[in-house]
């Protein structure tokens, strides 16, 4: 093992996480020091028995291991744990280190340290990482974003750790200050809206289309090898195929029908309103989320809304499942447009400089939301860096044009049969509106000046007008 001196990086929690990414940095050639509270963490690592990776459960002797100046990385819970990290850190650090939180804080928390730690000369960054355990040992989508030249320090490393689609590393400098949380915080809202999509896809096959779990398994997985190639498709149809530990039946059907945050989601709607980006779908999975939670709530409105409706079966089940392919393609693209539109308003809004073709590109493997469809939206948006939204890309207009009305086809099924779809009805209106020349704004226009004097605009003339109204009403 090696002495306790001039080790590369250092790790600060050493759960699977942070754990994993020790065992991938140390596989690419870079040695090692972590540091965890627990002793237990620290002897499982040291377990590992390899030379260049060693674990302490003192912080001084731990920083005094790292050679200088130092890149520390910290994959710790989010919130007060990581001030306290840092706090725990700032006596043994000198002018010039770096601290590199790998965790999922929220971005405002991340530009306050920035702001806090750059009078003391000490460098600190935000960096996103996707790709779950399996991403962390073998290779993971890393979104890094902070100062420009701290980042060059470790971008080597990054590179290396990082998966790779089409022999590109899977990771890229996102931008300034928290541009790197930003944009993993903008990831996990897109995997909340893909994940309510496919769950929605799920429900009207099994209630409408009739398909056993076997039946599903085998449409999942030849999904996976089409149009909707991707990480979740490919995952889900594995999941039809768990049987159950406890019983004769699939896992599946014993899983209570409650879902939970743990708030990125969240995040990204509320800072969606921030910045004005529409996204719909992200918020209506948010939305599914908190009312998949509220179980009692439900079984109980159940039984005082029942009604005599039975749900018609599809006449041609593998016909609906197609149609049901071609409606959550053009779903996923709506949906990936929307969270790709909003990084692009935030960067301008927080002077970020975040390349969005960079960003696609480098979420094309490794990560939860990795699909064949990135490969076209990172082609899309390098053909023209003023992209707004990938709607308008010649790349996708057609494909949205064939898929539409698919998608239309199954929100009027689900709604003819009360099912709740609430991403694909989001994702359609989202659409009928994005390419409507004229929406009833004006109309609401109209409502605020009279209740309020808010004023309005004309479509024949420029300026602020204001109205008083012939008609007062008490």
């Amino acid at each position: 093992m090696k002495n306790n001196s001039d080790f590369n990086y250092g790790m600060i929690g050493l759960g699977t996480m942070g754990a994993n990414l020790v065992l991938n940095m140390n596989d690419k050639g870079y040695s090692v020091a972590g540091y965890d509270k627990d002793q237990k963490k620290v002897d499982q690592l040291n377990a590992e028995g390899r030379q260049e990776v060693k674990a302490f459960n003192d912080i001084a002797v731990f920083t005094q291991s790292l050679e200088t100046p130092r890149a520390i990385l910290l994959l710790v819970p989010a919130g007060h744990i990581v001030d306290s990290v840092i706090n725990d850190l700032l006596p043994h650090l000198q002018k010039d280190d770096i601290i590199i939180d790998c965790g999922n804080s929220h971005f405002t928390d991340t530009q306050a340290r920035i702001a806090t730690l750059e009078p003391k000369g000490i460098h600190f960054m935000g960096l996103g990482v996707s790709g779950g355990e399996t991403g962390a040992r073998f290779g993971p989508s890393i979104m890094p974003g902070g100062d420009k030249q701290a980042y060059e320090r470790i971008a080597q490393m990054l590179k290396d750790i990082a998966a790779k689609a089409n022999g590109e590393p899977c990771t890229a400098y996102m931008g300034n200050g928290a541009a790197g949380h930003y944009v993993k915080m903008v990831h996990n809202g897109i995997e909340y809206a893909l994940m309510q999509l496919i769950s929605e896809a799920y429900h009207l096959l099994k209630k409408h289309g009739e398909f056993d779990n076997e039946e599903l398994a085998d449409l999942f997985t030849n999904w996976g090898k089409g149009i909707l190639q991707s990480y979740l498709i490919e995952i889900t149809g594995a999941i039809f195929k768990q049987p159950d530990d406890n019983s004769n039946e699939m896992l599946i059907d014993k899983i209570k029908d409650s879902a939970h945050q743990k708030g990125t989601g969240a995040w990204t709607s509320q800072d969606a309103m921030n910045v004005q980006a529409p996204i719909p779908a992200i918020d209506a999975a948010v939305s599914q989320r908190i009312l998949s939670s509220m179980k009692s709530t439900r079984v109980q409105a159940s039984e005082k809304y029942k009604n005599a409706h039975v749900i018609i079966k599809a006449s041609n089940k593998q016909a609906f499942a197609h149609l049901m392919e071609e409606a959550l393609y053009a779903a996923f693209i709506i949906t990936y447009g929307q969270g790709l539109a909003m990084l692009s308003k935030a960067s301008a809004y927080y002077k970020f400089e975040t390349d969005i073709a960079t960003v696609a590109s480098i979420w094309r493997g490794g990560c939860i939301i990795r699909a064949e469809l990135l490969n076209e939206i990172t082609k899309a948006y390098r053909n023209n860096k003023n992209l707004e939204n990938i709607l308008e890309a010649d790349e996708f207009i057609s494909k949205v044009k064939t898929n539409q009305n698919a998608l239309r086809s199954v929100v009027q099924t689900a709604a003819d049969q009360h099912i709740p779809v609430p991403a694909l009805y989001a994702n359609l209106a989202y659409f009928d509106s994005y390419v409507s020349a004229w929406l009833p704004a004006n109309l609401i226009q109209a409502q605020r000046d009279f209740f309020g004097a808010h004023t309005y605009e004309r479509n024949d003339k420029e300026g602020i007008f204001h109205t008083e109204w012939n008609q007062k009403i008490q």
